[in-house]
C-alpha cells in the first residue's frame, strides 16, 4: 500500500498547497487547520464541513498523521516519560517528558533522533545523529499522550538541538502560536539550544517564545571540554547576539548551567559567569546532574549548588535551582530511546 502523507505538522499554507493540489476551494485550508489543531480530529472522515467528495480526495492520498508513543514509564514523582517511533518503519526512536507540578503541566519535547552536538554529559550525543523530526513527528508528540488537553507549557529540551533542524522547529513553533492553529501564546514555550549561529539569530527574529541557552562553563577552553561545538559557536559571540535584543518585555532569556562537582562550581566560576551576562536581563537556571553510564562526571553535592546560587545571587544575577525530576526512570533523554534501538537491532 502507498505510504500516505501526514496533514499533522503542515502550516496554514502548507494546508493550502494540499488543497490546490486537490483542486479544492482556498478556504479549505482553514478548514482543515481548525480539525487539525483546534478539534484534533482523529479521521479524514470526520472533518464534517468539507465536502464529501474533498474528504474522499483527501483521504486517497493524507492520512491526519497521529501516532501513539511505543512506551512509557512513570516516576514515583509522577513524571512520565513516553517512547515514539519516527522516521519510517525502521527509523529511530525519541522521547517526551510529562512534567506535573501544581496547577502547571509541562512537555519536554525532542526536535532530532540522536544529536550531532556532542556533549558530554549527555546520553543522546552518544547516539549522533539519527534522524531530523517533522514539523508533524514534533507535534505528534504533543496531541498523542494522554495528558495532552492539560499542557500548561512546552519546553524543546528534549533530544537533539533544535536550531540545527530549524525549518521543522519554526513550522512547529507557527503551529502552536498562530491564530489558526493551536493558538499558545508564545510565552508558553520555551526553545533551548547551545547557540548555534545564524540559526538562532532567525530564532529571535521569527519567533517570540522564550529562549533557553546551555551555558555550563563562563571559560571557553572548559566549555569546549564539555561541548566541542563550543569551537563552532563561541559563547561569547552567542551573547553578544543576545544583547543586541529587548529583553525586558514578557520573552525571558535563561541560561542553563548543570552543576558538575570539582569542574564548574567554584567561586571562579561563578565570578566569571556573572561577568560574562553582566547588565543583561536573565536568569540562570542550576541543574543538578543525572549521571549517565560510564561518565567521569559526577554532579555537585546540593550544599555546593546552594553555595553556588548565593554567590550568583550576591553579584545580581536572578538564579534558580531547578527541581529535580524523574530520577528513577532517568528522565534525562536518551536511556529509553538507546534501549529500544538496540532491541529493534538484536
Amino acid at each position: 500500500m502507498e505510504h500516505k502523507q501526514a496533514l499533522l505538522g503542515k502550516t496554514l499554507a502548507g494546508l493550502g498547497q494540499v488543497a490546490a493540489d486537490l483542486s479544492m476551494p482556498k478556504f479549505a485550508a482553514g478548514q482543515m487547520a481548525d480539525w487539525l489543531y483546534k478539534k484534533r480530529a482523529a479521521d479524514i472522515g470526520g472533518m464534517s464541513n468539507l465536502s464529501a467528495k474533498c474528504r474522499a480526495m483527501l483521504a486517497e492520498q493524507y492520512s491526519i498523521g497521529l501516532r501513539p508513543s511505543s512506551a512509557v514509564q512513570e516516576s514515583k514523582d509522577g513524571t512520565k516519560k513516553y517512547l515514539f517511533g519516527v522516521g519510517g518503519e525502521k527509523g529511530a526512536y525519541v522521547e517526551s517528558v510529562l512534567i506535573p507540578e501544581a496547577g502547571r503541566a509541562t512537555l519536554c519535547l525532542s526536535s532530532q533522533a540522536g544529536c550531532p552536538m556532542g556533549c558530554k554529559f549527555c546520553m543522546t550525543a552518544r547516539m549522533g545523529l539519527r534522524h531530523n523530526l517533522t514539523s508533524g513527528e514534533i507535534i505528534n508528540q504533543i496531541f498523542s499522550i494522554p495528558d495532552s488537553s492539560r499542557l500548561t507549557n512546552l519546553v524543546f529540551m528534549g533530544m537533539g538541538e533544535p536550531m540545527s533542524n530549524m525549518d521543522s522547529l519554526l513550522e512547529s513553533l507557527e503551529i502552536i502560536t498562530a491564530p489558526w492553529g493551536m493558538a499558545w501564546s508564545p510565552t508558553r514555550v520555551t526553545v533551548s539550544t547551545i547557540g548555534v549561529t545564524p540559526a538562532l539569530q532567525r530564532f529571535l527574529d521569527e519567533s517570540r517564545c522564550h529562549l533557553a541557552v546551555s551555558l555550563h562553563s563562563p571559560f571557553a577552553d572548559e566549555r569546549r571540554e564539555l561541548m566541542p561545538m563550543q569551537k563552532a559557536f563561541p559563547v561569547e559571540e552567542v551573547i553578544a547576539l543576545i544583547r543586541r535584543y529587548d529583553w525586558t518585555g514578557q520573552r525571558r532569556v535563561s541560561f542553563e548551567y548543570i552543576l558538575f562537582d570539582g569542574v564548574n562550581d567554584t567561586p571562579r566560576h561563578a565570578a566569571a559567569l556573572a561577568h560574562l551576562l553582566g547588565n543583561l536581563e536573565c536568569r540562570v537556571n542550576l541543574i543538578r546532574f543525572h549521571r549517565i553510564p560510564d561518565s567521569p562526571l559526577h554532579g555537585s553535592p546540593m550544599q555546593a549548588i546552594e553555595k553556588f546560587k548565593k554567590m550568583l545571587t550576591q553579584k545580581g544575577l536572578v538564579t534558580t535551582i531547578r527541581s529535580s525530576r524523574g530520577e528513577d526512570i532517568l528522565a534525562a533523554c536518551g536511556m529509553l530511546s538507546v534501549n529500544a534501538k538496540q532491541q529493534q537491532e538484536s
